[in-house]
């Protein structure tokens, strides 16, 4: 496996380090920047697997053909039931197209102000895309439930971490560390899944 090369689409430091800690000690994983693409990304699919695989799509003419190259692109975002489905695929960018993680943020506790923590409710959705050196394309979804917090809590993690209330452990993402989130993150879940899909295609 570690003669696999996987290229990531992607510029979010975040995303690259969860990616490269799940697949990195059997694949050579690399940014788009690292492999030299310098590529405008126009997300505007619908779903999350549309955006993931703009992603792929948009580097793929960039990679000189191999057979041993992987293009991989996540495209995740948090779903809000009291904000029917919102921020979602706009996550990244929810208070606007030059947002940072804070801004982000501010916009959503202001937007759930008024909602109890019993009706908070919400999902945290990955979407991987791969493109195979034989062209195959192939997507799948990681899908965490939680719940919003009432305030930033916990400092590590990126994005919306210091929001989400993971069901199970009662914690923030930003409450736990790398390791601990890496094995029940909807980024983690797509990527194994990812993973699994790599291992069978090519009897790994």
């Amino acid at each position: 496996m570690e003669n696999f090369k996987i290229i990531v689409a992607t510029g979010n430091k975040g995303k690259s380090v969860e990616i490269n800690d799940l697949f990195g000690e059997k694949f050579q994983v690399i940014t788009m920047n690292e492999a030299g693409i310098n590529a405008d990304i126009i997300e505007d699919g619908k779903t999350f697997e549309e955006n993931a695989l703009i992603k792929v799509h948009t580097i793929k003419p960039f990679i000189t053909h191999d057979d041993r190259t992987i293009l991989l692109a996540d495209d995740s975002g948090l779903c809000v039931d009291a904000l029917n489905g919102a921020p979602g695929i706009f996550s990244a960018r929810y208070a606007g197209l030059e947002a940072t993680y804070e801004d982000n943020n501010r916009k959503l506790l202001k937007a759930m102000k008024d909602i109890p923590l019993s009706k908070r409710t919400a999902q945290f959705v990955s979407c991987i895309a791969l493109i195979f050196p034989d062209g195959e394309e192939w997507t799948c979804r990681g899908t965490v439930q939680g719940r919003i917090a009432l305030r930033e809590v916990g400092n590590n993690g990126f994005g919306y971490d210091p929001l989400f209330i993971e069901d199970q452990t009662g914690l923030t993402y930003a409450q736990m560390d790398i390791k601990e989130k890496d094995r029940i993150s909807h980024r983690a879940i797509a990527l194994k899944k990812a993973y699994l899909k790599i291992k069978t295609k090519y009897n790994l």
